[in-house]
């Protein structure tokens, strides 16, 4: 599933085409994603500007000029698709569900073999729509910081891996980012949750964001489905110091030149594969 980096990298992409443009037609070739589309989608977006669009955590928000927010997740394979005005359009696949004709002329398509995407409606607050309301602070935001992360981590006996990720502790870390940053902070995957506090929450948050925004610059990560809006490839994959790397040597421990030249190590915690070093973490 794409996290933070992959949706922050569409959510620019599609911002740079659609932000003050007019929808001039939107078609949904299916009346279901993972969840039905609302009654009336394509009418109620035809005409409508999009005013706006951000993140929250890994969904997607376009604010329009009537108030109204669409909703958007990416799911397991879900890839916007952005075709230049005057571009050869290919044709439709079969998994082309949804297409906007920008009134710039611009074509955006959303493709999802696997259908675990979603778009919908938000009418109000989003903050307490069922989907957003119990998400936890942004990652790369100032409400999260090391007592934040310390307080939430408080009594909680799961492994830290599994903390981050949940999506009440932070918003958006997946699989992939959880086994980097705790690489880069030096703290073991196994550590319980309750454990980690004081400086090894700051090292631990500060590791969090840096590789995410390090991410962020190169387009996220390019594993399975993850392409940019504008078919570009990710690149942050050819920067992991951990994740998928099981029988490398440990960067960290060659250059202190530990006289063992520890390797990664892989296990399974919660159904997903974790990468990491036993003697550089602890």
């Amino acid at each position: 599933m794409p996290e933070l980096p992959e949706v922050e990298t569409v959510c620019r992409g599609l911002s740079a085409v659609m932000t003050g443009e007019r929808l001039a037609l939107v078609q949904n070739h299916r009346a279901n994603l993972r969840i039905a589309l609302p009654d009336g989608f394509a009418a109620r977006l035809t005409g409508r500007r999009v005013q706006k669009l951000e993140r929250r955590a890994k969904y997607i928000l376009a604010r329009l000029d009537d108030g109204l927010i669409w909703l958007i997740h990416l799911g397991m394979s879900g890839r916007m698709s952005i075709l230049p005005k005057g571009h050869n359009q290919p044709p439709l696949s079969k998994h082309d569900h949804v297409v906007f004709e920008m009134g710039s002329g611009v074509q955006v398509r959303f493709n999802d073999a696997r259908r675990f995407g979603l778009m919908t409606f938000i009418e109000g607050d989003p903050d307490q729509h069922p989907l957003l309301k119990d998400i936890g602070p942004e990652p790369l935001g100032g409400d999260f910081t090391g007592p934040v992360l310390a307080a939430a981590l408080k009594g909680k006996k799961t492994p830290i891996k599994s903390a981050l990720l949940d999506q009440t502790v932070v918003a958006g870390i997946g699989n992939i980012y959880a086994c980097e940053a705790l690489y880069r902070a030096a703290i073991s995957p196994k550590r319980s949750s309750h454990l980690v506090q004081g400086e090894r929450a700051d090292k631990l948050v500060a590791a969090v964001k840096d590789v995410l925004r390090e991410a962020i610059a190169v387009g996220g990560s390019t594993l399975r489905d993850h392409k940019q809006p504008s078919g570009e490839l990710g690149y942050f994959q050819h920067h992991f110091a951990a994740y998928d790397r099981e029988g490398g040597i440990c960067q960290v421990c060659a250059a202190a030149k530990h006289p063992k030249s520890p390797l990664i190590k892989r296990m399974v915690q919660a159904g997903r594969s974790t990468f990491y070093c036993a003697v550089h973490q602890r």
